[in-house]
């Protein structure tokens, strides 16, 4: 004899194919399939969006900008960086020189190169650390309501990277006073 509760009686049809089931959750309000001319238009709007923010995030708009870059303080750490030189924004290039002084089979050229290069990381590591205080007492100064937590790292990165290649670009001169 069957224990079945006279509450739980069968559902009276068979269970769905797996194929019928799906295709019932499919949304039967999806847009037909478009023209090659409307994908292409719409790839190309899609490309010219694309082109008009990134162009207006390396001119510096606030708008355009992600979260990391925007506010005031930030725009401030940026100028501060970029109204003057460093030695971190030299490093590339001279790892470049390396490179090119490890081909030739002379040691002391190579050991030189190598000598070089730890010189210059030390000096960018050195001139970091007084960067990331001076954007401190800076930020404190004149923003007194905005936290400095990340601009020192924030500014000592910017400074590590070779002026033609910073994004945002920069926007005061070196030498220029803020």
């Amino acid at each position: 004899m069957s224990k079945q509760n006279e509450s739980s009686s069968k559902k009276g049809r068979p269970t769905p194919k797996r194929k019928e089931a799906q295709s019932k959750r499919i949304v039967s309000s999806l847009a037909p399939a478009s023209s090659k001319e409307e994908k292409k238009r719409a790839r190309e709007q899609s490309r010219a969006a694309r082109n008009a923010a990134r162009a207006a995030y390396l001119r510096g708009e606030e708008s355009a900008m992600p979260l990391r870059d925007r506010g005031p303080a930030r725009r401030f750490v940026r100028n501060l960086v970029d109204s003057r030189k460093s030695i971190g924004e030299y490093f590339l290039p001279i790892i470049f020189v390396v490179l090119l002084l490890s081909i030739f089979p002379v040691a002391a050229l190579q050991y030189g190169g190598i000598a070089l290069m730890y010189a210059v990381l030390l000096a960018a590591v050195v001139d970091g650390i007084f960067l990331s205080r001076k954007i401190k007492r800076e930020v404190r100064n004149r923003f007194p309501d905005s936290p400095t937590k990340g601009l020192g790292l924030y500014g000592w990165l910017r400074s590590t990277q070779m002026r033609r290649l910073r994004t945002p670009h920069p926007q005061v001169k070196p030498g220029d006073s803020l």
